[in-house]
């Protein structure tokens, strides 16, 4: 089960966002979707990403400003994973990768620089169980 290729069991109609839209709107994006997080992509490209758990503390907390932008907030040092890459480094990436933040929960999929998909740890575990 773990030598699948993460293109065998990613979600390639990834909801998105762009850099321009409101924190706010993405956070109701988030919500409406029930997804914990959001590529940012320009272009066909991505170019950062944002969490329900970070966007929705920082709300709470009031650190935004009226019409911050998801631009301003997001993270631009995105981890990533290959189509062609096998469940078991999607594991690995996913247990080491989020480095202070902890395990991370997805994986956004990219070939070069464009986004083709994204992968969860909840794809992972319907797979191997």
């Amino acid at each position: 089960m773990l030598d699948k290729k993460v293109k065998e069991i990613m979600t390639t109609d990834v909801i998105t966002t762009t850099s321009d839209i409101d924190v706010v709107y993405a956070f109701e994006k988030l919500m409406e979707h029930k997804i914990s997080s959001l590529p940012v992509v320009e272009d066909e490209k991505l170019v950062g990403i944002i969490t329900a758990t970070d966007v929705g503390h920082n709300l709470i907390l009031d650190k935004y400003e009226l019409g911050t932008s998801v631009g301003e907030i997001m993270i631009k040092s995105v981890v990533t994973i290959s189509p062609e890459d096998t469940l078991e480094t999607a594991i690995n990436i996913m247990k080491d990768g989020g480095s202070s933040s902890g395990i991370l929960n997805q994986l956004p999929v990219v070939e070069g620089d464009k986004l083709v998909g994204i992968i969860s740890d909840g794809d992972i575990i319907q797979v191997i169980f």
